[in-house]
C-alpha cells in the first residue's frame, strides 16, 4: 500500500507542480496586481503602489472600457446566435447521412487551421475590399450596384464587417462539438420514432435537442471563452490603435499593458489586470447561470 502511494505521488507530483507555477501562481499574482498601480508588468513587488479598488473604480467610470464591454456583450450574443445556430445546422445535415460527409466537415472547418492573422487580412484585401472585393463582385453581378458601393470598412459599418468575418471563422470549430454531441445519440430513438409517424423535424425538436443540452453548455463556455480573448481580430480591423468601433476589452488591456494608442496616456499593468479579472468573472457568470438554467442530468442516452 505505501509502495502504491509512492508511485501515486511521483506520478502526481510533475502535474501538480507544473499546474502551480504555469496556472495558479499567475493567477494568484494577476489577482494581487490588479489592487495596485504598476508601471510595468516586469515591475518588481516594492515598486507596486497600493490604491485598493481604485483600479476597478476607473474602469467603470472609464467610457471607452464601457464601449469595450458593449462591443464585447455584442460580439458574444449576437455572434454566439449566429455561430451556434449555423454551426448545429451543419451538424445535423452532416450527421444525417449526407455523401461526402468528411469532405464537407474538412471544408467547414478548414478556417480553423488558418492562422486569424491571415484569415483577417484575407477579409479586409479580398472580400470587403470597395475596389476589387469578392462581395463587391457578388453585390455586382446580382445588380445591387448602391449596395456594392458600401464601404464596409467604415467607421460606422467595421463593426459588422469584423463581426461576421470572425463568426464565419467559427462555425467550424463549434460545427465539430455539436457533432461529437449528436453521433453519441443512439440510432434506436431515431428508428422509434420513425415508427411512430415522426418527422424529421419533430425527431430534432423532441430527440435532438433535450439530449444535445450537455453539448449547448459546453459550446457556450468555449463560445465564452474565445469571446473574453477576442483581441486579433480586433486588432488588424481598427485603422488606428484605438478604434472605440471594434476595441473590446482585451485590446484594451493590453495597450494599458504595453502602451500605445491615443485612448492610453500612460502604462498601468495593475489596471490592465483589473481588466482580466473582471473578463474572468464574466466567464465564470455565464458557466454558473447555464449550469443552473440547463439541466441534463436526468437525460440518458
Amino acid at each position: 500500500m505505501k509502495r502504491n502511494k509512492g508511485m501515486i505521488i511521483g506520478f502526481l507530483a510533475p502535474a501538480v507542480i507544473m499546474f502551480l507555477l504555469v496556472f495558479l501562481y499567475p493567477i494568484c499574482r494577476t489577482v494581487a496586481m490588479s489592487f495596485f498601480k504598476i508601471d510595468a508588468v516586469t515591475s518588481t513587488a516594492d515598486t507596486w503602489q497600493f490604491v485598493g479598488i481604485g483600479n476597478y473604480q476607473k474602469l467603470f467610470t472609464t467610457d471607452i472600457f464601457k464601449t469595450a464591454m458593449f462591443n464585447i456583450g455584442r460580439i458574444w450574443l449576437l455572434g454566439g446566435i449566429i455561430v451556434l445556430v449555423l454551426s448545429l445546422l451543419f451538424g445535423v445535415i452532416l450527421t444525417s447521412g449526407i455523401r461526402g460527409k468528411k469532405f464537407f466537415r474538412a471544408i467547414i472547418y478548414l478556417p480553423n487551421i488558418v492562422s486569424a492573422v491571415a484569415l483577417a487580412t484575407m477579409w479586409k484585401q479580398y472580400v470587403f475590399s470597395p475596389k476589387f472585393g469578392l462581395l463587391k463582385g457578388i453585390l455586382d453581378t446580382l445588380g445591387f450596384h448602391e449596395l456594392a458601393k458600401t464601404q464596409w470598412l467604415a467607421p460606422e459599418n467595421v463593426f459588422w464587417a469584423l463581426l461576421f468575418a470572425y463568426c464565419f471563422g467559427m462555425v467550424g470549430y463549434h460545427m465539430l462539438i455539436w457533432m461529437s454531441g449528436i453521433e453519441r445519440i443512439s440510432p434506436e430513438y431515431y428508428e422509434a420514432a420513425t415508427i411512430d409517424g415522426s418527422n424529421k423535424i419533430q425527431q430534432f425538436r423532441y430527440i435532438t435537442l433535450p439530449l444535445l443540452k450537455g453539448v449547448f453548455k459546453t459550446n457556450i463556455t468555449m463560445w465564452s471563452i474565445s469571446t473574453a480573448a477576442f483581441f486579433v481580430w480586433s486588432q488588424l480591423f481598427s485603422s488606428v490603435t484605438a478604434n472605440k468601433a471594434t476595441i473590446v476589452p482585451a485590446q484594451y488591456m493590453y495597450m494599458n499593458t504595453f502602451g500605445g494608442g491615443n485612448a492610453v496616456t500612460e502604462r498601468n499593468a495593475g489596471y490592465a489586470a483589473a481588466i482580466g479579472i473582471i473578463l474572468c468573472l464574466c466567464i465564470v457568470i455565464i458557466f454558473t447561470v447555464c449550469n443552473a438554467v440547463i439541466k441534463d442530468d436526468d437525460l440518458e442516452f
